[in-house]
């Protein structure tokens, strides 16, 4: 029986929140209002670790499903997916949630408030943090996250299954050296058009219950302390009615780094006036402080956590266990056979298929002799990426491949070179003899966690996160270099979060995939394609640039020069771009209407034939070129896309829905607007360079506006 009315789960959530906060001191409140938030024993509150994550899978807890990396489920085009994925995350954080509580278990990393997903733009190929992300595009990142904040969320309409975090707001992306001090200054055409879209959706479309700061400033301000930020935008403009949560230690950065305020207590006064809720470290228990030299009111204060308990109460934390939908999820759920093969069919379909000349993949399943080669074959980081858990097994590429062959294929491993450092004298001196006879070489060349990621976490530790050449290490060039020389065939199989610029070596191979950080089934789902038991049908979520030297300063947050709206080089691989084992023909465009109006957009339908001997996937992608603008506009953006199954010979007709958003320009104000004039309207399994237009591999119509 409740002994105070916020222990009521008949009550509403509004008048348990009220009772809870009457009953608290100054000292109780600020004490919730950090991540380690401490108990309150009196009233039978526990102590709650708010800091969780679940990048791609329930990371840093022990054993969970490892799925691709964020990047990697990108790759996809696949938002039902993604939803997918995230709801399998979710059923075994709740499980593990529950055992660890049962236990006494409320450490770090048990908790249901989870700080993904990376939202923010992956506008430079040199960001380390850019495998976190859904890659370069706006459109695409809010459709992937949009169903990644869904399927963490749930749909009950009373309990919330887990809090998701976007992050970070706003305007991050590398470099990670000076993260904690450098300030933003984009331009508000920029801001509006390509930083914030994401944000705006997981918030208004997808209902996001919290969002994280970025520890950047933003136009003189610190993210975490900008009323431009945390409340003109994101609850003034945008709605939001949840909390908001500092990167870890950002707010210490006010007075360490940004030097904005002079002590924690303004610091954290500022945070909280700003609308920033929640401290990543203990920034906010100087809150105390704040209010007796009255820097800040209680009644503040009892705004900011008022959203925390709202949280909280939502997450039915302070109701038994009978009445919370999730709390029953069994804990055999976790790394479960399901989730597994979920994890597998991810990873597949993240696979791109970057080139096949003479169709030398599917490779038999019975060819004589393979030799797998190259420093990822075996390392099991490549299928982790960051901010992971651990599956139980990890299958690696040698793996995989070895499982998928005949028990008469023999199948040779030798590394070849290291994952990083200077060339061999020599770069084929310790494996020219496992070759001798090969039918296949299959080459496990990239990049690993220890080489790009989150400052502070890799053995590269001079390089702070980020990559300063899109190269490979000179050792691995040589060795790409070397292998053509034995005139036996070779399949590349890159890993990686970032593009990779391989123009020189791959003139020396015959076909080359890059799977990505695959996860834990990533060596069986790799196997999957290169036998021919699954059809390659990823697509890129950025721009190969062919050199490091097309890229612009990478401290410049311009996007003039940065991703394929605005990059006016020619690229190695474009945004978009991905093989397949079939061939697809587009035909009967239609637009209905021939016009778009203010809220009223268009909608598209086109035919779509799998002219291949080989079921297969399309990613349908539509583009919008406005060709009367009277500002900047991207060369063409994104507008729609859909991942449909075609069978071999089969036709489907695919419809696209482009609403008036797309064809609106944001000036340079970072006002939005539909401006009267022709648009040309793009569909086809890539982007519309001139070339394919011609071909008819892309298909073009027009609308206008009025």
């Amino acid at each position: 029986m409740a002994q105070y009315p916020f222990q009521n789960p008949d009550l509403p959530i509004a008048e348990r929140v009220a009772d809870l906060l009457s009953r608290l001191t100054l000292e109780e409140k600020v004490g919730q209002m950090i991540d380690d938030s401490k108990p309150i024993e009196r009233l039978g509150i526990p102590s709650y670790h708010w800091w969780n994550e679940a990048l791609h899978g329930v990371g840093r807890f022990g054993r969970a499903t490892v799925f691709p990396q964020a990047i990697t489920l990108a790759a996809t085009w696949n938002p039902s997916l993604v939803e997918r994925v995230a709801e399998a995350i979710s059923d075994e954080a709740r499980a593990k949630h529950h055992a660890a509580v049962r236990q006494g278990n409320r450490q770090i990393y048990t908790g249901l408030t989870y700080w993904s997903p990376n939202i923010n733009i992956f506008r430079d190929p040199r960001w380390g943090r850019g495998q976190e992300t859904y890659g370069e595009d706006p459109v695409l990142t809010a459709e992937m996250g949009k169903a990644f904040v869904r399927g963490l969320q749930g749909d009950d309409p009373r309990y919330l299954k887990l809090v998701a975090t976007p992050k970070h707001f706003a305007v991050h992306s590398g470099p990670e050296v000076g993260r904690a001090a450098f300030d933003v200054h984009p331009s508000a055409k920029d801001l509006w058009e390509t930083y914030l879209p994401a944000f705006e959706a997981c918030v208004r479309e997808a209902g996001a219950a919290s969002v994280m700061g970025a520890y950047n400033r933003l136009y003189g301000h610190p993210c975490n302390a900008s009323r431009f930020l945390l409340t003109e935008v994101l609850r003034e403009k945008w709605g939001f009615q949840g909390y908001v949560v500092s990167d870890c230690w950002a707010i210490e950065n006010i007075v360490k780094h940004h030097k904005t305020a002079s002590s924690m207590a303004e610091a954290a006064a500022q945070s909280v006036k700003a609308g920033c809720d929640l401290s990543c470290g203990g920034a906010f228990s100087a809150l105390k402080d704040a209010v007796e030299q009255g820097l800040i009111a209680e009644e503040e204060v009892d705004r900011a956590l008022a959203r925390l308990l709202e949280a909280r109460f939502r997450l039915g934390m302070f109701d038994p266990e009978e009445r919370v939908p999730y709390a029953g999820i069994p804990e055999s759920v976790v790394d479960s056979p399901e989730h597994r093969a979920l994890a597998r069919r991810a990873a597949r379909e993240a696979i791109v298929l970057l080139k096949n000349e003479a169709s030398l993949l599917p490779l038999p399943k019975t060819l004589k002799k393979i030799v797998v080669t190259g420093p990822t074959a075996d390392r099991l980081d490549v299928l982790w990426g960051n901010y992971h858990g651990y599956g139980s097994p990890m299958v690696s590429l040698l793996e995989g491949i070895v499982g998928k062959v005949s028990i008469g294929t023999k199948v040779n491993h030798a590394p070849g070179c290291a994952l990083f450092g200077p060339a061999a004298e020599d770069p084929l001196k310790g494996i020219a003899w496992e070759l001798t006879d090969a039918d296949v070489i299959v080459a496990c060349m990239g990049l690993s966690p220890a080489m790009e990621g989150e400052e502070g976490d890799l053995m590269l530790a001079a390089t702070s996160g980020d990559r300063p050449q899109l190269e490979l290490p000179e050792c691995q060039r040589a060795f790409l270099k070397a292998l053509p020389s034995q005139g036996i065939p070779i399949v590349l199989v890159l890993t990686g979060g970032s593009p990779i610029a391989v123009a020189e070596e791959l003139e020396g191979v015959q076909a080359a995939v890059l799977v990505g950080y695959p996860g834990c089934e990533g060596g069986n789902a790799v196997a999957d394609v290169l036998f021919g038991d699954a059809n390659p049908s990823g697509r890129l979520p950025f721009t190969v640039p062919a050199s490091t030297d097309d890229l612009p300063p990478f401290e410049d947050y311009s996007m003039v020069g940065r991703t394929y709206r605005y990059f006016a080089k020619k690229p190695l691989f474009p945004f978009g771009y991905g093989l397949s084992y079939s061939a697809f023909r587009y035909s009967n465009l239609r637009v209905e209407p021939g016009e778009v109006a203010p809220g009223a957009g268009v909608a598209l339908t086109v035919d779509v034939t799998n002219e291949g001997t080989m079921d297969g996937a399309e990613v349908v992608q539509a583009y919008v070129r406005d060709v009367e603008a009277s500002v900047r506009v991207p060369r063409h953006s994104l507008a729609a896309f859909q991942r449909v199954e075609i069978p071999a010979g089969g036709t489907v007709t695919v419809r696209l829905e482009l609403p008036a958003r797309r064809f609106e320009l944001v000036d340079e104000q970072g006002q939005r607007r539909l401006e009267p004039g022709e648009f040309h309207v793009f569909v086809g399994g890539g982007q519309p360079f001139d070339e394919d237009v011609q071909a008819g591999r892309v298909l073009r119509t027009s609308v206008t506006a009025r």
